[in-house]
């Protein structure tokens, strides 16, 4: 993310939203909307209830639900969803290339999954492995709290590399009630009270007509939320002390690199923050992964990430769910986007050992010591100190060294937790209302485990 207070993709989308629902209780965005006020003292300012609803297919069990057409289970240490027999062939012209070409697939519907919160915001997660002549597709149909029913919306089409289809998110998705907005589905009038009420997903797997190939899924899923509008939270409480020993990577020594990858390393906080994570539990890549690279550039596997991120429709690395895949790349890995509710929530993670990378807007004045201001961008979050502020890795720093900072909690929590704010311009915009990114073990310890659910997610 620019140092300066320019705006983002994102928040461009955002500004559209907040335009045509005029007059609501806030803007319905990427990563944003909602209605309501928090619950005086509740954690982070949220309701007494979570506000946010995961749910992923996992197990062999999962996989076996649901309706498959041409899929089937696989047992084993990681479970998942394969093709085994075509279902049909479908030409598909990328629109980022020009190219058509025909491909075999088949299907899996997961069951209805009803939400613990009707949700104004639905995100997407998926881990998967594609190799080469594969790809997949996720969609997501739901319900209405009137009891009517969305479209199939695609929340991406993706793969691991980019010689077969270039991974895109798909623009123009719409029936008047919701609208995708890049990696989120969105009601679009959270003053008029509708919300989704359940939803499911279909994975659709691909590849080349003839071969045996076959795309494996592990982790399909979505997270559903409904955080109440606000533009401060309430002050939480300090808990415990720790620093994770998490690599330090700066997007700043990548200005000017690969500007085909959203005009180079200036704009690659997510995939720098993703990189610091996968390194933590010990994600490598390999030289021959590395040697399309110049070799005269420091941290190579920085612009693998930004490259191998990159969503060809929004024209940038930040697609959180792009993010989470491409973790989940490597081995041993599981990669979900979620919202928390509290730095008390990023501290039992911590205290698990688990970082997390976060999503928050700011002015410069309103976090002492970054010297920038933002209308979007991700940060590692490795710890806390004895008096409770925050230890982030800030991949917008001048150099690797630099990039430890520490960070007053109470601005922190405000500009993260927050969903509305005031921009250089004095404009109401978008926060993202406690968004993270959670990549971990994909054979979590109890204490991780305990720490993952405590925080809603399995």
């Amino acid at each position: 993310m620019s140092r300066a207070e320019l705006p983002s993709r994102r928040t461009l989308l955002a500004a559209a939203v907040v335009a045509a629902v005029a007059g609501s209780a806030g803007p319905a965005s990427a990563g944003t909307p909602t209605t309501g006020t928090p619950a005086e003292g509740a954690p982070g300012g949220g309701s007494a209830a979570r506000p946010v609803d995961n749910r992923a297919w996992t197990s062999y069990t999962d996989w076996r639900g649901g309706t498959a057409d041409g899929t089937r289970a696989v047992a084993g240490a990681r479970p998942g969803l394969v093709i085994a027999r075509s279902s049909g062939t479908t030409d598909y012209t990328d629109p980022h290339t020009g190219t058509t070409a025909a491909w075999e697939y088949a299907t899996w519907t997961s069951p209805v999954h009803r939400l613990k919160v009707p949700a104004s915001e639905v995100i997407a997660s998926w881990n998967a492995h594609t190799p080469e002549g594969t790809w997949l597709q996720i969609e997501l149909r739901g319900t209405y709290s009137d009891g009517t029913d969305t479209p199939w919306y695609v929340m991406g089409r993706w793969a691991a590399g980019d010689q077969d289809i270039r991974r895109t998110s798909v623009d123009d998705q719409s029936d008047g009630r919701s609208s995708i907005w890049t990696d989120t589905f969105s009601v679009d009038d959270t003053a008029s009270g509708l919300r989704l009420a359940s939803y499911r997903l279909r994975l659709t797997l691909h590849r080349r007509p003839g071969t045996r190939l076959t795309p494996t899924v592990w982790r399909a899923g979505a997270m559903g939320s409904d955080v109440p509008d606000r533009f401060t939270v309430p002050a939480s409480e300090p808990g415990i002390a720790r620093e994770l020993i998490v690599p330090r990577y700066s997007q700043e020594i990548h200005k000017g690199q690969y500007p085909e990858y959203d005009n180079g390393g200036e704009a690659w906080c997510s995939p720098t923050s993703s990189q610091m994570i996968i390194e933590y539990w010990g994600g490598r890549l390999t030289e021959e992964q590395l040697t399309w690279v110049d070799p005269s550039y420091a941290d190579p596997q920085i612009c693998h990430a930004a490259r191998y991120t990159f969503d060809h429709q929004y024209e940038g690395c930040g697609n959180w769910p792009f993010n989470a895949a491409y973790a989940a790349t490597f081995r041993g890995l599981q990669g979900v986007v979620t919202r928390l509710g509290s730095l008390t929530d990023l501290e039992t993670l911590i205290a698990a050992g688990i970082p997390a990378i976060t999503s928050q807007s700011f002015l410069a004045e309103e976090l002492t010591g970054a010297g920038y201001g933002t209308s979007g961008h991700l940060m590692t979050v490795i710890g806390f100190t004895a008096d409770g502020d925050v230890i982030a890795n800030d991949p917008a720093s001048d150099d690797n060294e630099a990039v430890r900072r520490v960070y007053r909690r109470r601005e922190w929590e405000n500009i993260w937790l927050r969903t509305k704010r005031y921009n250089a311009s004095g404009k109401v915009v978008s926060g993202t209302g406690g968004v993270c990114y959670l990549y971990f073990p994909d054979r979590p310890t109890p204490r991780q485990r305990k720490a993952l659910a405590a925080v809603g997610v399995r």
